[in-house]
């Protein structure tokens, strides 16, 4: 963990693919300016065993075994492609975690996922700790947290506490494209500035080649790769590249 210099930018992934998934054109087209970029994975930490009946379930949809090796090399690949650092948190996704000192999953169900978190969930002072350990760097990228996951919910509060409010924050993809999908995360919303990240249409192409290394989680959420990059490029044309959210009070 001892870097010679700062990172230019550190992106806070909740999950192995949110970062890449969102922000994929502006982590390509920095790291051809030349600019070093870490994608720190918070929610990376192996299940415990056996999986929940949900895990279970959806591990059998992803065609994934029932660890986290898959997916961690799935964003390994997406990363490199993109010419970005990855690693990655002892914490499991909030998929795995249980309540303390027993096998009880602490978020049994789709619904409980997106839901509050629970009051024995002990990952945002966990991930808070993590953070504030990571080498330094000159700009940090935080996830909004559009469409409620518990994790995304997480990441940003812990962002916000470890590095002060000094953040920027990311349309979490593919739930951002829902119609209204940014107004619950931006309240209030004059206090928030947008900044629209042009891309080039080689800064597309890397998004959408990272994003199909994601085999396990393409299948699931666009059906195909084709159906995928079509919805990454209408989303792209109709915001103009990608968007970042700067706070500009409290």
């Amino acid at each position: 963990m001892n870097d010679p210099l700062p990172y230019d930018a550190l992106y806070l992934s909740p999950h192995f693919d949110d970062a890449v998934l969102s922000c994929g054109g502006q982590l390509a087209a920095r790291a051809r300016r030349g600019e070093r970029i870490l994608v720190y994975t918070v929610a990376a930490g192996a299940p415990k065993q056996p999986l929940s009946p949900l895990a279970a379930a959806l591990h059998a949809e992803w065609q994934a075994p029932p660890d986290t090796a898959a997916r961690r090399a799935e964003d390994q690949t997406a990363c490199a492609l993109l010419g970005v650092t990855a690693r990655y948190g002892p914490t499991p996704d909030s998929l795995y975690r249980t309540q303390p000192g027993t096998d009880q999953p602490l978020y049994p169900t789709l619904k409980s996922l997106y839901g509050p978190p629970q009051a024995d969930d002990e990952a945002l002072p966990k991930w808070t700790d993590e953070l504030r350990a990571l080498p330094p760097a000159r700009e940090y990228v935080a996830p909004l947290g559009i469409g409620g996951h518990v994790d995304h919910r997480l990441t940003r509060q812990a962002a916000e506490r470890a590095f002060n409010g000094a953040l920027r924050y990311y349309e979490d993809y593919p739930y951002c494209a829902k119609c209204l999908a940014l107004a619950g995360v931006r309240w209030r919303p004059w206090r928030w500035r947008k900044e629209v990240i042009p891309l080039r249409p080689e800064d597309i192409v890397a998004r959408c080649h990272a994003t199909a290394a994601y085999a396990s989680q393409v299948a699931m959420i666009y059906g195909d790769t084709a159906r995928m990059e079509a919805h990454i490029r209408r989303y792209v044309d109709r915001v103009g590249g990608e968007r970042v959210w700067h706070k500009t009070g409290n």
